[in-house]
This record gives C-alpha cells, structure tokens and sequence, in this order.
C-alpha cells in the first residue's frame, strides 16, 4: 500500500470502495505499525462542496426539477395554510421523490453538492408539510411556524439516519433553534427588537435561549469531532457543520452583549473573549469554529460599534492571518504544554513530526 495517503483514504470512503469503518481501521492499523502518530498527515480540516463541475450541473437540474414541481403542484413552504390536505399530499409525494433521488446520488454516486442540495429540498417539503398539517389544526402563526420547526426537525433527522449527509446536521441544528424561539413566543414572550436574541441584559429568554443551545451545539459537535479524532469518516464532517451552527450562536450572544456596554472594560473583555476562542478552537482543531465565530464579530463591529470598531477588525484580521500561517506549529506547542486533560487523546493528533504517506 505503498504511497497512499489521508487524501486517498477519504476519497476511497467518499466513493464507496471501503466503509467507514474499515477507514478508521486502516488508520489505527498504521499508527500501531508506525508506534506513534506522527504519522498522520491530517494538517487541514476535510471540507468537500463538490467534486467537480459535474455535480454543479446536477445541482442546477435539481433545483430546476424543484421549482418546477413546486409550480406544478402550488408547493411553497408557507403556501401550506391553504389546501392543507393537498399540501400534505404534495409534501409527502415530494419528500418520496427526495428519497429516491438521494438513494442514487448520496448512497450509489456519493456525490456531495447533490447530496447537499437534496437535503435542502427534503427539509424545504418537511417544512410545507408541517404548515400544512398546522393549517388543519387551524394554528395560528406563531404555533405553526414552531409546529413546522419541529417536524422539519424530527424528518430531517430522519432523513439523516438514512443517508448520513453531514450538512443534514445543520437544518437540524437551525430547525430546532427556531422550534425553541417559537415557543417560548408561543408562551406569550414576543422580541420586542432583533437585539434580544442576542444581548443578555435585554428583557426575556431569547439570550439565553440561544446561548444555550449553541452550547448544547457545541457539545453534540465535540461528539462528533472525538468520536472520528482523524477524520475520516462523515461524522467529522457532521461536526464540522455544527461548528459553523454553534459557533455564531455563542460568540454572536456574548460579543453583542460587550458590545452593548460601550465601555472601554468592554472591549478588553471581548478582545480576551476572542483569544479564548482562539485557543479553545486551536484545541480542537477547527478553524471553522472560529472563522464563524470571528466572521460574526465583525459584522457586529461594523453594524453596532463605532470608529475604535476598525481597530478591532484590524487586529482580528492580523490574528487569523498568524493563526492560519502558523497552526499546526501554534496546535502542537500549545497541546504540548498542556497537561492531561480528559479526552485530549481522543482528539486530532499533534504530535506531526513528518508528512509520510501511510505504508
């Protein structure tokens, strides 16, 4: 097996030449030959939107089949508040057609932008089904939008055991957010301003709602990412997408709160905020956790602070560039000097001494 690498590993996973399992067999099997892991060569995290022009092609069908079905048969996602019974028939027909297309281009083709695009479409009929079936209990618009978040949640993640399409994971992840806001409206408790979604000091739970839960995000994330430390299956890639979830949900609710302040102590506070995060997600090993992260953070400074918000853009900016040159020699000086902790040896290896291929 001489010269096969990591890249070639995922490639033959992705295509179906071996499982999972068998993967992360072949990987243990060279470490255990190797007798360290400084062997592995996994500097990067696997970020797959497509394979080729090919799968864009298909994408563009795809969606073209949809809109076109959607037109034929009055499909809309809020359109189901009218006609329910057809509504839930044409959703049901539609997710069908969903499934069939999914067990050829996800589990025969294992092509990944088609994948994507099928489980946006699955959860957008998911959604027209759960408005519909609300429209027959005659809810009212608070109630069916948590009554079709919730169901989109439970079909997705149906949809996900099925075909373990990692970006599944993310409509589930923002479909239970919105069946959490909706009820606690649904309790009587309306925003009164975007802001209370995300400032902690603001009237209500909506903070703390979204705080928690992209905890609670974080957490189903580190799952994944422990579950798979060398990443070579679907879960890492799932844990990916909850990253990119979680993260905003967390750094957004506590930047905007410091930034509410409009205090010096502030600032200082949200710049140790970010170094935090830095390190925590160097830890791990995702940057996505922290370019998500990040990217929200200067999107608020540029909306929310004023003049002194370049300063921190700047320096952000200059952070990521160092954290990005640097990464994997900042990741193994830093899990160096840390002590044992539980489930650092479950985590992505370190210890990177060389780039060999696996024999």
């Amino acid at each position: 097996m001489t010269g096969l690498t990591r890249d070639d590993i995922r490639a033959a996973v992705t295509s179906g030449v071996m499982t999972e399992a068998q993967a992360a067999a072949l990987v243990v099997l060279s470490e255990q030959r190797a007798g360290v892991r400084r062997h592995v060569d996994g500097l990067d995290e696997p970020f797959e939107l497509f394979k080729g022009f090919n799968e864009i092609f298909i994408v563009v069908g795809l969606s073209i089949l949809y809109l076109g079905y959607a037109g034929v048969t009055g499909l809309s996602v809020p359109g189901g508040t009218q006609g329910y019974i057809l509504g839930m028939v044409y959703a049901v027909a539609g997710m069908g057609g969903v499934i069939g297309l999914a067990r050829y281009f996800t589990l025969t083709r294992r092509m990944v932008a088609p994948s994507i695009a099928l489980a946006v479409m699955f959860g957008l009929m998911a959604g027209q089904f759960g408005f519909a079936f609300a429209a027959m209990l005659d809810m009212n618009a608070p109630t069916a939008l948590t009554t079709a978040a919730a169901i989109m949640a439970v079909l997705l993640s149906c949809y996900y055991l099925l075909f373990r399409v990692p970006f599944t994971v993310a409509l589930i992840a923002l479909s239970v957010f919105v069946t959490g806001f909706g009820t606690v409206v649904m309790g009587g408790r309306a925003p009164r301003s975007i802001e209370e979604f995300f400032v902690l000091s603001a009237d209500g739970p909506f903070a703390v709602l979204t705080i928690v839960l992209g905890l609670i995000g974080l957490v189903i994330a580190l799952a994944f990412d422990m579950s798979d430390p060398h990443r070579v299956t679907r879960r890492a890639a799932s844990g990916f997408w909850l990253h990119v979830i979680a993260a905003p949900a967390i750094v957004n609710t506590v930047a905007l709160t410091l930034f509410d302040t409009g205090s010096f102590p502030s600032q200082v506070a949200l710049a140790g905020f970010i170094a935090v995060m830095a390190v925590f997600a160097v830890v791990i090993d995702r940057r996505s956790f922290l370019v998500s992260g990040v990217g929200y953070v200067v999107a608020l400074a540029i909306t929310v602070a004023e003049g002194q918000a370049f300063f921190i853009i700047l320096a952000l900016g200059a952070a990521l560039v160092v954290l990005g040159a640097q990464w994997e020699v900042l990741r193994r000086t830093l899990m160096r000097a840390l002590p044992r902790f539980p489930g650092k040896d479950r985590l992505p290896p370190y210890d990177i001494l060389t780039r060999e291929s696996l024999t």
